[in-house]
Parts: structure tokens; sequence; C-alpha cells
């Protein structure tokens, strides 16, 4: 037979893969005695396919497991992938908008069902492509992030969590998608530089009369105003320390307040604050004790009376589940969950309230 003048890495890999495989290599067991090692394989997303880093990623993994399974160590690394959430779902969605189709014409379970053949396809492209990178992971061991057994680990540790009193609801800054009408993470923001502009506001001093002069790139968010801040050391507004002033169109009155936020050689020194939409008022806010102010409702309006009677029905209604509900989600008895449930109602209610 004669040999071939080029290397066919499909022809040979893929046969010597195989062969790793079904011999058993890379599967982990027990040795009484020794430590194990163990990699738990950050898992990609199902978004798509693999890049580059994640080539980089697995073969480091791949050196620091096979190093520790020739020294002959009970060697584990565990494969998966990451169902992804909100990345994966703008992914299915855009898919579907080439089809003329949307969420809302397909109902709950049809877009679920188009989920799994995702995940079907996309998932098992990653695990084929991982294969033909050569990676010694234990296949026999693989999960998925939203397997059953992962699903029900999550909540039993969630239930623990809670018992303990580690896990509450609070007011907290997040990305939030009008569109998805969820919280996204920072990994799935896309930041865009856009010419802008600053609006020079007047807020006028309740005590003195004066008209304190600031400069804001984002006026729209004046109504969700707590504060307005200065610098201690900066003598200009020395005699404000203390004072007040009424927010422009609400006319609430709103304090005077000294943090080194307040930059004296920007603008005219003078800040607003805003701790509801913007990390570093946030900050300020904390540091000060201000009351937090939504400003825009869920899909990206600006609030109003109906967004306010939301609110109160949400409040009235005091987030009672079902214990039945409860029950079904986290999987306990019917007194467990009518426990859960008068914890949780106090909690809510008393956030809500704050």
């Amino acid at each position: 037979m004669e040999m071939e003048k080029t290397f066919n890495p499909q022809a040979v890999e893929s046969e010597i893969y195989r062969d790793w495989e079904s011999s058993g290599a890379f599967e982990a067991h027990r040795v009484e005695g020794k430590k194990p090692f163990t990699i738990v394989m950050p898992p990609p997303n199902i978004t798509g396919q693999l890049h580059m880093g994640h080539a980089l990623d697995c073969t480091l993994q791949d050196l620091a497991v096979r190093y520790h399974r020739m020294k002959g160590d009970p060697t584990l690394w565990l494969p998966g992938t990451d169902h992804a959430a909100i990345a994966t779902e703008v992914k299915i969605v855009d898919a579907m908008r080439k089809e003329g189709l949307t969420k809302e014409s397909l109902g709950r379970k049809g877009f679920l069902d188009r989920a799994w053949k995702w995940k079907e396809e996309y998932g098992g492209r990653i695990v084929t492509q991982q294969r033909r990178m050569g990676i010694s992971c234990d296949w026999s061991r693989e999960r998925f992030t939203m397997d059953e057994g992962c699903s029900k680990a999550v909540r039993e540790v969630f239930v623990r969590l809670y018992e303990k009193g580690l896990i509450y609801r609070g007011n907290r800054l997040v990305n939030w998608c009008p569109c998805c009408e969820s919280a996204i993470s920072d990994a799935e923001v896309e930041y865009q530089e856009k010419e802008g502009n600053f609006w020079h506001l007047l807020y006028p001093v309740k005590e003195t009369g004066e008209m304190l002069e600031l400069a804001t790139t984002r006026p729209e968010t004046m109504l969700g105003d707590t504060a307005v801040a200065i610098n201690a050391a900066d003598p200009r507004y020395a005699h404000l320390h203390g004072c007040h002033v009424l927010l422009p169109l609400a006319n609430r009155e709103i304090p005077i307040i000294c943090d080194e936020h307040a930059d004296m050689e920007k603008g005219t020194g003078v800040v607003k604050i805003t701790p509801a939409h913007d990390p570093n008022d946030n900050e300020v806010g904390q540091r000060h004790n201000l009351p937090v102010v939504r400003v825009f409702t869920y899909d990206g309006h600006m609030t109003g009376a109906e967004d306010a009677a939301a609110r109160a029905a949400l409040i009235e209604t005091n987030y009672a589940c079902k214990p039945a509900i409860v029950m079904l989600l986290l999987g306990v008895d019917k007194t467990r969950a009518e426990t859960l449930l008068t914890r949780a109602n106090g909690r809510v209610a008393a956030a809500l309230e704050g």
C-alpha cells in the first residue's frame, strides 16, 4: 500500500480518538489511598461553535489532566455544555425571525421545542469539535446545565441557603434588556460609543433661593434624583452644606450632600445623584443612605400612573404564590412550602416597601 504524500488528519485522527475512547483511557476510577485530580470543564455555551479561546482553554486543561493521569493519579475531567439562557434565546429568536416566526406565534411549548432542537444541533457540534481536538474528557459523565440532575441539585442548594437566611431579596443595579424584560450579564452587553450632549440644569436651593447649576448627559433620569453632590473642599459651595434643592418638574425636596464623587475640576463641580440608574451614583447613594427611585418601566418607558398602580397591586397580592407552585418548583412537601411562603411574603413586602 502506497503511503500518501501529505498527512490527512481527517482520515487518521478520528480513528485514533475512537480507539482511545473505546479503550476506556479517559474514564475516571477511584483508587483507594490516592488523592484524585479533578477538573470540571467550564462549559461552553451552546450559542454557536467553538473559537480559538476555547481551543486554548481546552489545551491547558488537557495538559494538566494527561500529566496527572500519566502519574497514576485517579483523574477526572468532567465535560459539559451550558444552556446560556438569554444569549441562546437571542440566537434562536434571530434564526426564527429569518423564517418569519416569533416566540408569540410559536407559543411556549413550540418555542421550548425549538430551543431543545437548537441544543441538539449546536451542543452536538461543540462536542464533535472537542473530540476532533483530541481532548481526553470522561464522556461517560457528560452533563448539560439543564439536565434534571443538575436542576434538582440547584433547587436543593437554593432551598438550603434560603433556610439559612443567606438568600434574600433586595434592590440591586443590573444590566436590563427592555425587549427581553430580564436582567443580563456583563458578558451579554454590547457597548457603543455615541456622540452626546451635556445638558445644563438649574436646581433652586430651598434655603437661599439661588440656582445651582449642573450638567448631565442623561437629563431623562433627573426624575430619579435623590440628592445633589458637591465636594466638601469646594469653597464655591461651602455655604450650601446641609442645604436642600427642589427637583425641577417634580418639585421634590432632595438634600445637598458632600461627597468625593463630585469633582471640583469637572464642569460646575455639582453632580446629580440618581442611585437607580448609574453605578457610581448607586455607590454614593449607599454611602449616604439615599432612597432609590426607578423612573423607567421594565419595557423601557418612563414610569407613570399605570406603573404605580401595577406596583401597588403587586404589594397588595404580596407575591403570594400558591403552595402547590412552590411544591412543584422546589420539590418540597406542603408543610415546608407553606413555611417558605410565610417567610418569603414577609421579606418581599419589607423589600418592596423599602
